[in-house]
């Protein structure tokens, strides 16, 4: 038996359960599950930006995911929306981001 798990697949609804239960208490009621899913589409387009989303190869390279650059990337992308209704902080993001990254780690899902 191994002691690595399987990766489960990535589960959008689970992951929004994931991260609004990871996310402080104070900021859980201020977001809709809809505000946690547009944020998880960014981060997802970031992922996709750094080729994390492409089939993997042979000679495929371990890429790194910078936090912080994609912390900057949610950031700035929230900003542009003029449509959204919600009002992301800086900290909110970082929350909401950090909640991601727990639920694909509690996934295997970059193993």
């Amino acid at each position: 038996m191994s002691k690595n798990p399987t990766p489960q697949e990535y589960d959008e609804e689970d992951a929004i359960k994931f991260i609004i239960n990871y996310i402080p208490s104070e900021i859980k009621n201020k977001f809709s599950e809809d505000d946690i899913n547009y944020i998880i589409d960014i981060v997802y387009d970031y992922y996709d930006s750094i080729g994390l989303l492409d089939e993997p190869t042979a000679s495929d390279a371990m890429v790194e995911i910078d936090e912080d650059e994609m912390i900057q990337y949610v950031l700035k992308n929230v900003k542009k929306d003029k449509n959204l209704n919600a009002e992301f902080t800086n900290e909110d993001i970082n929350f909401i981001v950090q909640g991601e990254l727990a639920y694909c780690d509690s996934i295997g899902l970059f193993e």
